[in-house]
């Protein structure tokens, strides 16, 4: 055990009384300890963070309700229990940083790792030098679980995803392209070039697109500061698309199609998970977004029992329908509690041995959660699942298959 395993180790047990007693939340966290269930079963400490305030909120807030849903079932179970500590960062690297250093203070063994690609980056050697076992919901950028991110290559070994990797994004979606040819046989794009998750998508798609034949009759970039997109939409729609791919977030896609609107231009649309969050935006026209498409690994109006009962739950308790982030998020913990469950893991012992017993299990177990059945993970952390097409109609996501 290294030096911090032992003191975090020491930290924890000396804390446990007054966590038990008051909780621990710190600078605008969330702190959900674990219920009596079987009485005796001490919990094991799940740490999380992720933007609960500003422009990313939506993304961490879906996180934190649905992984605070999944954790109350789980501990009302009784056997293993989960007490939760969700920091936010704000989607910002530094506090990302200081988030994960209050969550080793608070004695953190397990954990949700980040919401955000970037967040994750930034504390990914961390959670390697420290060896804690985390499983993001939604960081999607190869370089959460991979230190060369050129070569996608030396995995950190301790970080896994439980939501799709953008390469994996933008070939599943030149895919679908090339077997749904009815929605547009002329592809332009729109990506964001200072932004990895927007451009790991587009290069993935653009070399899967050239190998399948597609016809992309033009590409455009933006960055963070832009907030004109008229030039680009103009170009797009001179070049005669028919439908216009978007990797990226819904932020900027809202914008665009505002823009669209304004020339007349009518094109399908289709984009990734970072879409997921459009119709609750606020102050945009929802009907604007009609008829878009989206890959997402998560259908809210899916019959299955699992997400029947999860949606019902969130939509009661939070008063909007869950995204793709937080069906991601609340597979995570039935993930980790079937983890711990398969490798008897209890809160005594050391994170070494913990970290250890969760990579083993995940690395050789099938999850069958809300986000896609018989998923496997391979050694690096990536995750093996069947993405499913959405539309937007009359305001609601519907499933496309």
């Amino acid at each position: 055990m290294n030096y911090r395993n032992l003191l975090k180790t020491g930290l924890a047990a000396v804390m446990a009384v007054s966590l038990a007693a008051c909780g621990s939340s710190g600078n605008g966290g969330s702190d959900s300890g674990s219920s009596d269930g079987a009485g005796s079963t001490a919990a094991l400490k799940l740490g999380a963070s992720g933007p609960i305030t500003g422009n990313a909120a939506v993304y961490g807030l879906a996180v934190q309700h649905a992984a605070e849903i999944a954790i109350e079932e789980v501990n009302a179970m009784g056997g293993t229990q989960l007490e939760f500590n969700f920091q936010d960062d704000q989607a910002d690297t530094e506090k990302a940083v200081a988030a994960y250093n209050a969550l080793m203070d608070w004695g953190m063994q397990i954990s949700l790792a980040t919401v955000t690609s970037g967040s994750g980056q930034a504390v990914a050697p961390n959670y390697a030098q420290d060896n804690i076992f985390g499983i993001t919901p939604s960081g999607s950028s190869t370089a959460v679980i991979y230190r060369d991110t050129v070569n996608n290559t030396d995995p950190y070994g301790v970080l896994f995803q439980m939501c799709f990797t953008d390469p994996n994004q933008g070939t599943a979606s030149a895919d679908y392209l090339n077997t749904h040819k009815e929605l547009g046989s002329k592809i332009g794009i729109i990506y964001r070039s200072d932004d990895n998750y927007s451009t790991g998508i587009y290069q993935t798609f653009k070399a899967e697109a050239d190998k399948l034949g597609l016809n992309i009759v033009d590409t455009e970039t933006f960055v963070d500061s832009d907030t004109d997109y008229s030039v680009q939409v103009k170009k797009i729609a001179d070049a005669g698309a028919d439908i216009v791919f978007l990797p990226i977030y819904y932020q900027p896609a809202s914008q665009i199609l505002v823009e669209a609107e304004k020339q007349g231009f009518k094109p399908n649309f289709f984009g990734c998970d970072g879409m997921d969050g459009i119709l609750t935006l606020e102050n945009f026209d929802t009907s604007l977004a009609e008829g878009l498409y989206m890959l997402t690994p998560f259908s809210a109006d899916a019959e299955d029992e699992k997400t029947v009962n999860f949606v019902k739950k969130y939509t009661e308790k939070y008063g909007e329908v869950p995204n793709q982030f937080a069906a991601d998020a609340y597979d995570c913990v039935y993930a980790i509690k079937q983890a711990i469950d398969h490798a008897g893991i209890t809160a005594d012992m050391s994170t070494d041995d913990i970290t250890a017993a969760m990579v083993k299990e995940f690395t050789s177990m099938t999850f069958d959660g809300i986000t896609g059945t018989s998923m496997t993970w391979s050694e690096s952390g990536e995750v093996s699942k069947a993405p499913k097409a959405v539309v937007i109609e009359n305001g609601v996501y519907v499933g496309v298959e």
